[in-house]
């Protein structure tokens, strides 16, 4: 994969083609389950607000029943942590935007205080990496609110809307654990297990290896990751234990893909499907001490927040100077909503330039096709506020359904949900809403990808530096407990994996700096040369982890008690 990057020199041009921009992928594996989440978190508020002829307040329940989206993929005890700071973080938005709209009416104010909240918003959830849909969401309830006249008498109560439907989603985004409580953790295995499979169906040989391998350490990365939050006591711990065998395999598949049968990788992840018994691997050299070092990693401590907004400062400055340009031009357009600008630039910034510029093909595209889609069903949606918050259900369950595919095609219908949501006060002109849509769409996208180019990520090189020196101080750490007679196998599997994540670390800092323009040449050469030998000798410590007779036996008699 290294050697498939595009060099530092790619013109600016070459960058922003749009092949593949608007491709279709494969559904995601639990594409229902945020689709369904959603639905059940929206429609019980709704329906109640509804019931009470009071419509018109959905705006602040739809705060707290948008956090069901988030956290999927996480473990259920880390799910309830990571929902909760949603909410939390949700609230503190919408505190934030009601406090305001309640002070001022001033639309240039009320613009900056939106481009500086959707800047905050932005850097927290790429820092604290709590995963899609990010921060679009919080910006898009917050910068709503902004907009919506207030009054300080009643932000308490519109604050306890939110904060009531952010405690169902809570719920509902939890119920899953009472059907398959270790769900996710199964499911991030099977991941690791079919990309290591892709892997060794290769060979270790031929076109596409080398992306094969870097998506087969990056499967097995994120299953690490996923064991590693849950408990290291109880019930929980004894699954994870039997999972952690499965990963070590799919490690194996990855240092050794010609000596692995990729059949029997992908029927171990089929087994793990529903609540069956977790599948055994058998004796092999690979299969005991290779675990010693993850209980020593679960009471290792994450970096501090500080330390990880530092390298966001640049995809902070921006989202904030993005958002407030795109809000000013909307203004100055003479536009009703310019917060709706304001959220297109916000949900443009990613990783990268190359990668904005994607996302804001994907947005304009599916935002047109989204206007089209609401004036074939806003002549319906008119005949009553039922069928209004029906449509509105629908919309919301193919959003989340189709986003995973590409997000233009989740935006189609993300478009008219919107649109209908600001008739639940009272319906209006479907003409001008379209035409302020459509111009707002253009306005974010132009607008928020300039100050896009403008504001250049210049360390990015200083921090694929900083990645190839750490992944290369693993790899002699490795490589020295490799030289030894009879290594310590708790020393020798902590070695091992830091090593794989700090390769893991460089190649997505290395694609991230890759993406950029204007910064000084990267040191390409150093970064595939650091990943060969990174991974030579990540091959080799998988070879040398010794069995431990006592504990797979002990592991057997674990998996006939379960």
């Amino acid at each position: 994969m290294s050697s498939t990057n595009p060099a530092s020199g790619t013109s600016l041009g070459r960058r922003l083609s749009l092949a593949g921009v608007l491709r279709l992928r494969r559904p995601s594996e639990i594409w229902f389950k945020p689709a369904l989440s959603s639905v059940a978190a929206v429609a019980p508020p709704n329906f109640l607000l509804l019931a009470l002829g009071r419509l018109d307040l959905a705006m602040y329940t739809m705060a707290g029943s948008l956090c069901a989206l988030y956290a999927h993929n996480r473990p259920y005890a880390a799910r309830a942590r990571t929902l909760a700071g949603v909410v939390l973080g949700m609230l503190g938005g919408v505190a934030v935007a009601l406090g305001t709209a309640s002070l001022t009416r001033n639309a240039v104010v009320l613009v900056t205080v939106g481009a500086l909240l959707a800047a905050v918003q932005k850097a927290l959830c790429d820092a604290t990496r709590v995963g899609p849909p990010g921060n679009v969401i919080l910006t898009f309830v917050s910068s709503a609110v902004l907009f919506v006249p207030q009054t300080p008498d009643r932000i308490p109560g519109h604050l306890a809307l939110a904060a009531a439907a952010g405690a169902w989603a809570w719920l509902v985004g939890m119920a899953p654990a009472l059907v398959r409580p270790h769900g996710p953790e199964r499911r991030a295995t099977a991941q690791a297990l079919n990309a290591a499979a892709a892997y060794a169906a290769t060979r270790g040989t031929g076109d596409g290896h080398d992306a094969a391998r870097a998506a087969g350490y990056a499967a097995v990365q994120s299953a690490w990751q996923t064991l590693l939050s849950l408990p290291a006591t109880g019930i929980r711990a004894t699954t994870r234990r039997a999972l952690e065998h499965l990963v070590v395999r799919a490690e194996v598949a990855l240092a050794a893909p010609a000596d692995t049968d990729p059949q029997r990788l992908r029927a171990w992840a089929r087994a793990l499907r529903g609540t069956g018994r977790i599948p055994r691997t058998g004796d092999a050299p690979a299969d005991a001490d290779e675990l010693l070092g993850a209980d020593a990693e679960l009471t290792a401590r994450p970096a501090p927040l500080r330390r990880r907004l530092g390298p966001l400062a640049p995809i902070a400055v921006r989202t904030a100077l993005g958002c407030a340009l795109a809000g000013y031009a909307s203004l100055a357009l003479g536009i009703g909503r310019p917060y709706w600008a304001l959220v297109t630039a916000a949900a443009l910034y990613q990783a990268n330039l190359t990668l904005t510029w994607s996302r804001a093909v994907q947005r304009v595209v599916g935002n047109v096709a989204g206007v089209l889609l609401f004036a074939a069903l806003v002549p319906l949606a008119h005949l009553g506020q039922v069928l209004l918050v029906l449509f509105c259900l629908a919309l919301n369950f193919g959003a989340e359904a189709l986003i995973t595919r590409n997000y233009w095609l989740g935006s189609v219908c993300v478009t008219p949900m919107a649109l209908l949501i600001t008739e639940f006060a009272g319906y209006q002109q479907p003409g001008r809403l379209i035409t302020e849509r459509v111009v707002d769409t253009l306005v974010g996208a132009l607008v928020g990808f300039l100050a896009a180019v403008a504001v250049t990520n210049r360390r990015a090189g200083d921090r694929v530096e900083q990645a190839v020196t750490a992944a290369d101080l693993a790899r002699e750490r490795a490589a020295r407990l490799l030289a030894e007679a009879d290594p310590a196998p708790a020393a020798l599997e902590a070695a091992r994996r830091s090593l794989a994540a700090a390769l893991t670390e460089l190649r997505a800092t290395a694609d991230g700096a890759a993406g950029e323009w204007w910064g000084r040449a990267l040191p390409q050469e150093r970064v595939v040369l650091a990943e060969q030998s990174g991974h030579r000798t990540l091959a080799e410590a998988v070879r040398r982890q010794p069995a431990r007779r006592d504990r797979d036996t002990a592991t057997r008699a674990e998996d006939v008690r379960r």
